[in-house]
């Protein structure tokens, strides 16, 4: 079964008004929505939703499966994810503006508002700043300690044993993923903003942009009563339940935002310049700038075979895809799977979530740019 909402107008406010399926139809909308309707009424995910963003109007919202495997409430645009490492989007955002704002510098050094920040060379450590942390530049393996983060050991204690982690480089020389060290931006604009990281997120971005469903922890997940429960299964076997756990829910601007398409949309809108009053376009453009070489990102999406050059911004991903530029970032954690990106160029986008992280959820995305920007399929 599939829900859909299609055409809605975002306005100041984000108040989204409802047009007529007919009203709108486009060669390369009909054929995406034909190739998702095909993967979303397969078995391929328990549930699915996505929306397309387009000249600062949603194009559609639809939704299809199921909120548990075998279940009978279906996803709708209201039902919650979690939406993993597009969190770090929001926390590169508030960074910003605070920035901008004159009330923290992302030169500023780490260990001013993290002082147990530690790396094998203290003279490095004291060196790190938070423009380092937002772009993945800490000098650190990638994914450093997530497993000890993931066996229940605080942040706080993580980063005062980075000391034992051999460096693949200098302080802000090369660029390697991390969880608990891009988190490390969250005490800082706890300092600079006077409140706690997830209430500068909810005032600063969520309650303006009116991402009414959008929350942070276990609990906001877990009680909101329409959350979909996340999924993993091995080819040829049933669907196992994935327990929700709170390693993730500890490092808030790595991972830690829940949210339902609706908001999602209203999310990617604002990123692509639709709300000036909330994310202003000087704050868009730092977030946005291709800073930091990412090599080894090439190889990872090697299904996106029209990627020349992979770079990353603050929260962001940024490629050159047949030349065209491409704001992307993709995000997993426990079952669950979100990507969203959009053509500043074209300005339209994609956002997608899922509680079944399979392939061919990563598949979709090459596929809308390619339709989006007339090329055939590779072969």
């Amino acid at each position: 079964m599939i829900m859909f909402v299609r055409r809605f107008i975002v306005l100041m406010g984000f108040i989204f008004s409802a047009i007529s399926a007919s009203a709108y139809a486009t060669v390369p909308i009909a054929s995406f929505e034909k190739l998702i309707a095909d993967i979303g009424n397969s078995d391929t995910m328990v549930g699915f939703a996505v929306a397309v963003v387009r000249d600062g109007e949603v194009d559609f919202i639809q939704t299809y499966g199921t909120r548990e495997a075998g279940g009978v409430d279906m996803i709708t645009p209201q039902t919650t994810f979690r939406v993993a490492s597009l969190s770090k989007a929001f926390a590169a955002t508030v960074a910003v503006q605070l920035d901008l704002e004159g009330k923290l510098s992302l030169d500023d050094l780490i260990v001013s508002s993290n002082p147990a920040f530690r790396l094998k060379s203290q003279a490095e450590a004291d060196s790190a700043t938070l423009s380092h942390a937002l772009s993945h530049r800490l000098s650190l393996p990638p994914y450093a300690y997530d497993n000890l983060l993931e066996s229940g050991v605080s942040p706080n204690k993580i980063i005062s044993e980075m000391k034992r982690v051999d460096p693949i480089c200098k302080v802000g020389s090369c660029y390697a993923y991390q969880n608990v060290g891009f988190n490390m931006i969250a005490p800082a604009i706890e300092v600079a903003d006077k409140q706690a990281y997830s209430d500068s997120v909810r005032k600063r971005l969520f309650e303006p942009l009116q991402m009414s469903g959008a929350s942070f922890t276990k609990s906001s997940l877990t009680s909101s009563g329409n959350w979909a429960r996340s999924y993993r299964r091995r080819p040829g076997k049933s669907w196992k339940l994935v327990t929700v756990k709170q390693p993730y829910y500890d490092v808030p601007a790595a991972g830690g935002i829940n949210a339902n398409i609706g908001d999602m949309a209203k999310w990617l809108a604002a990123q692509m310049g639709s709300a000036p009053q909330v994310v202003s376009d000087n704050v868009l453009a730092r977030l946005h700038s291709p800073d930091t070489k990412t090599r080894s990102e090439l190889r990872r999406i090697k299904h996106m075979g029209r990627v020349t050059q992979a770079h990353y911004g603050l929260g962001w991903r940024i490629y050159q895809y047949a030349g065209h530029k491409v704001v992307n970032h993709s995000g997993s954690v426990e079952g669950y799977a979100a990507q969203i990106a959009f053509l500043p160029a074209k300005n339209v986008g994609l956002v997608m979530l899922t509680n079944s992280k399979t392939k061919k959820f990563w598949r979709i995305l090459p596929r809308f740019l390619d339709q989006e920007l007339g090329l055939s399929p590779p072969k």
